[in-house]
């Protein structure tokens, strides 16, 4: 079908476009990131039916969509309500204001036509979104509407199709936040109470009215009116959304000369039982939360084994580990399905069930497409449980069925007996990949709890570990630490290592995340159980921690903050680093811990204080350093991505026409941002692969550029670290968090700006005009993060047995 964007042409400048003061300069961090999208419709029990089918026309068609839907109502019964909600799992009901429309309908609340035209009205008195797409409830969707969710601009709609280009019908209105505004509200009620619009066309003449023809022009094919179709023509295959237009309706008889357009209809007027059928019948991707709602309602019902594998690989991408693993485990598994013996064992081994987990990820390498990864988690499971040997063994493996298969590489370098040039030149300074199991513990050595990366992992975690360690001490080697790496379960042996220790430090770096490495025992990454973290004889010391989830990520609650419980009161110090992850963690505590909960900075931003003899460069590269993070990218960008990469053209050409900009690239995805430049838009940059580099390289490299612009937390710290100027691109709360506590919120961009490119200019060109005094000015911010460490850090050291 027709891939075509909805514009046809720009909004013209006229009094209908509201202003918005100061729009886009919001303080980083002051509200939601992502672009928040919802559809909106008004809805009856007279056109029940036809919403209906409307959503579940949605489902078959746009299965990777799934936004909020308001369903804007006065008189919905409660059986109907429950109709609706088991067809969309993201259904917001909002009751209209009838009183304030009385005037309008003037007493003929009969007509649905008439109390349909004011009521969807009352959707400019959302405050909730930053864009709304109002679909009537007789219209069905016929083909992918992404286009319109990727809108950003105006007032969108289709022009008439008997009235020409000055008259938009509102039975599709892409309406952006600065519609959806009091003052814009009054003007619609000052039209409607005035009745200076066209009588018979009720919400299109007060819009018209008020629009004067300054909308932005929308394909037809997204309301393509049934009128188009009389004498029964045959519905063109390109249009995305049709509209049954006119007083006969298809769910009450429908009217003659629209035959093809009512069997169109009648296609999605399906039972609930035969949607599901169809929309697992569906293939390539859905939405995680789509698969997830009609997966639980098709298991209730009995649904058979390829409706659960759908279902709980949903679950699994949405952090519902445990529900995946009961809705496999309530199926016997034939022993050639591979897949769901892959899937399962994943899910046993995100719930710590280990046993089990070996056994369906061993059945799932006898089939070649899954043996890699089978393998691969094999390997990663053994590693957590202590057994390099069979870790190495189930890596050599996956390398054989796979040579390119990048995990298995890792576990086989992880693993990798220790000697010569099988060690890797950046391994962890405590020894094999950071998790020194050698017996015999020296006086007054530490345990360090953290997450050490492999060769080419991502640059800041690098960086990290031995930055946590020069707060404590000049000595960042097995002479003064023992290492236990993050994700490595916490058995009787690794308590011995512990304890034998004078004392535990855990941290930096965002380990208050439930999906890098998931476990049942804590629910984030410390695999590490209640009642082990009991028998911890040493204090405790929990230093420079981030709650890391994104907008709209959750964890499995119970279990985490039992955790996190445990851990705040088995702690002599909790210190996280930035006030906002103190402020989420705090309120899922209760008051006498949550109290014990302090502001503890990241140690990389306070890097030019830690290392001894650092000198600031006396002379910097004319260059700025870019980077995009890529992880995750769905969480980071929503549907804004295109949006992004274009706007980010914009600003790299208009920066590089003052200065150099190369890439700074922390993590093998990060490159993936570089090819769709030069894809889309034809920009090659020069690429810094960081997640090759050693920690000294990486900071000299931040240290003699003269301001980096960066979309991951640490390639706005470790810069910030060594006096470097910095830009952050917000797409993950931290990074407001970070310029918030150095009271810079002006140092961060959305990603999501829809003038991302004019702002981020600005901003640049403006730090690069006032370099000097923009480094005095990171220099000034650095002191207040190293005083509160050094106080901190008075705290501490007596806390541990530290005699200095």
């Amino acid at each position: 079908m027709s891939t075509a964007s909805p514009l046809t042409a720009t909004p013209r400048p006229g009094t209908a476009r509201p202003a918005v003061a100061g729009a886009g300069h919001a303080p980083a961090g002051s509200r939601p990131l992502k672009r928040r999208i919802a559809f909106a419709s008004y809805v009856d029990e007279n056109y029940l039916p036809g919403f209906l089918t409307l959503l579940r026309s949605l489902a078959l068609t746009n299965p990777t969509l799934c936004e909020d839907f308001l369903v804007l109502h006065d008189d919905l019964r409660p059986d109907s309500i429950a109709r609706i909600r088991a067809l969309h799992p993201r259904v917001r009901l909002r009751a209209v204001r009838t009183d304030h429309y009385a005037d309008f309908v003037k007493g003929d609340q009969t007509n649905y036509l008439v109390r349909k035209a004011y009521f969807i009205l009352d959707v400019f008195t959302v405050r909730d979104y930053d864009t709304i797409i109002t679909l009537d409830t007789d219209m069905v969707v016929l083909d992918r509407i992404d286009e319109l969710l990727r809108m950003r601009d105006g007032l969108g709609a289709v022009a008439q199709f008997f009235h020409g280009e000055s008259k938009l019908n509102s039975g599709l209105l892409v309406i952006q936040k600065e519609f959806l505004t009091d003052a814009f509200c009054a003007r619609v009620d000052e039209i409607g109470l005035a009745g200076s619009y066209e009588l018979d066309k009720h919400d299109q003449g007060i819009l018209n009215a008020l629009l004067a023809g300054d909308f932005v022009r929308v394909d037809a094919r997204y309301n393509y009116v049934k009128r188009r179709l009389a004498g029964n023509k045959p519905v063109p295959e390109d249009v995305a959304v049709l509209h049954y237009t006119g007083r006969h309706k298809p769910w009450q008889g429908g009217e003659t000369g629209y035959a093809p357009a009512e069997e169109v209809w009648h296609r999605y007027d399906l039972d609930d039982a035969a949607l599901r059928a169809e929309f697992f019948a569906l293939p390539g991707r859905k939405h995680p939360e789509l698969v997830r709602h009609f997966g639980r309602q098709a298991h209730r019902a009995g649904s058979g084994l390829d409706t659960a594998v759908q279902l709980a690989d949903a679950l699994m991408e949405l952090g519902d580990y445990r529900e995946a693993a009961e809705v496999l485990g309530r199926h016997r598994i034939p022993a050639r399905d591979a897949r769901a013996h892959a899937l399962y064992g994943n899910a046993l081994m995100a719930c710590a069930r280990y046993e089990e987990a070996r056994t369906h990820l061993l059945l799932a390498t006898a089939h070649p497409p899954t043996a890699p990864r089978a393998h691969a988690r094999l390997a990663q499971l053994a590693w957590v449980l202590h057994d390099d040997a069979t870790a190495a063994s189930h890596a050599l493996s996956g390398l054989s069925a796979d040579p390119t298969d990048r995990m298995c590489g890792i576990l086989h370098r992880r693993t990798a007996p220790v000697s010569g040039a099988g060690r890797p030149a950046d391994a962890p300074p405590a020894g094999r990949n950071g998790a020194s199991d050698q017996g015999g513990g020296r006086a007054g050595r530490l345990a360090h709890v953290a997450f050490y990366m492999d060769g080419q992992g991502n640059a800041g975690d690098k960086v990290l570990p031995e930055a946590v360690r020069r707060c404590f001490s000049d000595d960042t080697g097995p002479g003064a630490w023992q290492s236990e790496h993050v994700h490595r379960f916490v058995d009787d042996a690794a308590l011995e290592r512990i304890n034998r220790q004078r004392g535990l430090v855990i941290g930096g770096g965002g380990l208050f995340i439930p999906d890098t490495s998931p476990n049942g025992n804590s629910a984030w990454q410390w695999n590490v159980t209640d009642e082990a973290m009991r028998r911890i004889e040493v204090p405790i010391a929990v230093f420079a921690v981030g709650y890391n989830t994104f907008e709209g990520q959750g964890y499995a609650r119970e279990r985490f903050t039992e955790s996190l419980r445990t851990l705040v009161e088995r702690a002599a110090f909790f210190g996280l680093r930035n006030h906002g992850s103190v402020e989420r963690v705090r309120d899922l505590l209760p008051r006498e811990l949550a109290d014990t909960v302090v502001h503890q900075p990241c140690p990389t931003t306070v890097a030019r204080q830690l290392i001894p003899g650092w000198r600031d460069p006396a002379e910097r590269d004319d260059t700025v350093l870019l980077n995009i993070a890529y992880d995750r990218a769905g969480l980071r960008f929503g549907h804004d991505y295109g949006h992004v990469l274009a706007e980010l053209a914009t600003a790299i050409r208009r920066i590089g026409e003052h200065t150099e900009v190369r890439y700074a690239s922390h993590a093998v995805t990060d490159d993936t941002f570089v090819t769709d430049l030069r894809r889309e838009h034809g920009i090659s940059l020069p690429v810094l692969p960081m997640y090759d580099w050693s920690t000294e390289r990486i900071l000299a490299e931040y240290a003699r550029t003269k301001l980096v612009i960066g979309a991951r937390g640490h390639a706005g710290m470790v810069p910030f670290g060594v006096g470097t100027p910095i830009l952050s691109l917000i797409s993950h709360p931290k990074l407001g968090y970070f310029l918030r506590d150095i009271d810079r919120p002006e140092w961060g961009v959305s990603v999501h700006e829809r003038h991302l490119a004019e702002l981020l200019t600005e901003r640049a060109l403006g730090l690069l005009d006032r370099h000097e005094a923009t480094v005095a000015d990171v220099h000034d911010r650095q002191v207040l993060l190293w005083k509160i460490t050094q106080e901190n850090m008075g705290r501490i050291r007596p806390l541990l047995g530290d005699p200095a």
